[in-house]
């Protein structure tokens, strides 16, 4: 019998994947709802012992969902987060899924399938599904989105039942194949491979919510941003986002190497922390996030003429006091998380008092995504690619990230046997310039 996986990749038609049967069983990075605790007391929390990869079976899909065959996807801190069981683990979001029952209730398993980003094709529709077809090729949004909510309709980030895609959810894309809404699907752009499609979704979709959409910072030519952890997922990101918008981005990097990563995707101010002095202190201590921020503005003012517009903020407790004082008044600090502890402390005097704004923000709805995705289409970003690792070695992969030993994104291959396939516009990849579109690949 003909294997799903030998055809999937192969330029099937979608007559022959309709007809060739699904696995019962499939390979994927999971977590095991009786390893929870086991990190208690620990101070390393080394995600390679929590991580498996193993066979799970194959989730019966619900009238409006797609089966996606994986051929790549990505590690992202959420899949850290995931792994280390923190702040909770996310075997409750699980069971809080489950409670709304009828297709939900597959979700709460004793095995997690982690992981919020995946490029494939689609090899099932459900009954529900218009716009997709079996061998489609797709790259999937993490907002797992309920149309049937009120808020949904006006911003699908702003329903109470919005939850993260492998991470609040069961059937991640870090696996050969993943069980996802219809309304997470956008075309992959056709001039890059698996592997540089699957790390932009979450990361890419995210910053460009954050800087560029009308529920963000609202970005203008001309502003000046500061990145935090430029040469990161997020950060790698932010800088074109901001450069393609006419923007002036200023990063803040942690290392040489890190400082040329940047560089290379055309950030011409790039300041390593150690010129500012950042400490651990400015964490719990106020009045120490104030002075750090001040040496960090001269050099701003130096280099830019002025403070900072907007500050693109993820790194959380470390950062964050900083963040709120450095930025020009009236101006805004855009967050999307805290990888350095959820607790922040600022002194709120310059919060107030020079009318800044703090402005929270959660990946991105299906528009934002789409309009993120042209960009790649048009060859107006590129990906951020580092790194690709098997799946076999994806806990490897995930300790790579959790010791912020990378650079950009660590694209993980899942079906794909090797990197460089899944090209269908090659007269487009000419044209963009195949040394454009991972300008960071091989960087650490």
């Amino acid at each position: 019998m003909t294997q799903m996986s030998d055809i999937v990749l192969g330029g099937a038609t979608q007559a022959e994947i309709e007809r060739t049967p699904l696995p019962p069983t499939y390979l994927a990075a999971h977590l095991r709802v009786e390893d929870a605790d086991m990190f208690l007391g620990v101070s390393d929390k080394d995600v390679r012992k929590s991580l498996r990869v193993g066979r799970v079976p194959m989730p019966e899909l619900a009238p409006d969902e797609v089966v996606v065959a994986v051929a790549a996807s990505s590690v992202n801190y959420n899949t850290v987060w995931s792994a280390m069981f923190e702040p909770i683990p996310t075997f409750r979001f699980l069971k809080h899924f489950a409670r709304q029952g009828g297709w939900a209730k597959r979700h709460d398993l004793p095995h997690q399938v982690v992981g919020s980003d995946a490029a494939g094709v689609v090899v099932r529709v459900g009954s529900g599904v218009r716009h997709w077809k079996a061998g489609d090729h797709v790259v999937v949004s993490p907002a797992y989105v309920d149309d049937q909510e009120p808020a949904s309709h006006a911003d699908g980030m702003m329903g109470a039942e919005q939850r993260a895609w492998g991470f609040e959810t069961n059937f991640g894309g870090l696996a050969e194949y993943t069980v996802v809404r219809a309304s997470q699907l956008i075309p992959k752009p056709a001039h890059l491979t698996w592997e540089e499609a699957a790390v932009n979704t979450l990361c890419a979709g995210t910053a460009y919510r954050m800087l560029v959409s009308d529920k963000g910072a609202r970005m203008k030519q001309g502003d000046v941003v500061l990145v935090w952890g430029a040469a990161g997922g997020l950060g790698a990101y932010a800088v074109q986002f901001v450069r393609n918008g006419g923007g002036i981005p200023v990063a803040i990097v942690s290392s040489e190497e890190k400082a040329a990563a940047v560089r290379a995707l055309g950030c011409e101010i790039v300041i390593d922390r150690r010129e500012f002095g950042l400490t651990d202190r400015a964490a719990d201590d106020p009045a120490e996030a104030v002075a750090i921020g001040k040496r960090l503005g001269r050099i701003i003012r130096d280099r830019t003429g002025r403070d900072p517009d907007i500050v693109f903020e993820h790194v959380g407790r470390a950062t964050f006091g900083i963040s709120v004082f450095v930025v020009r008044r009236g101006g805004v600090v855009v967050t999307c998380g805290s990888s350095t502890g959820y607790q922040h402390l600022f002194d709120n005097r310059y919060l107030w008092m020079k009318l800044k704004r703090v402005i929270g923000s959660h990946v991105a709805n299906l528009q934002e995504q789409w309009e993120a995705n042209r960009l790649f289409e048009l060859g107006a970003v590129a990906p951020t690619l580092s790194a690709v690792y098997p799946l076999a070695e994806v806990a490897e992969a995930t300790r790579l990230v959790q010791t912020n030993q990378h650079i950009g994104k660590v694209a993980v291959l899942c079906l794909a046997p090797e990197t460089g396939l899944g090209v269908t516009d090659q007269e487009l990849r000419a044209r963009v310039g195949a040394d454009r579109l991972s300008p960071l690949l091989g960087a650490r």
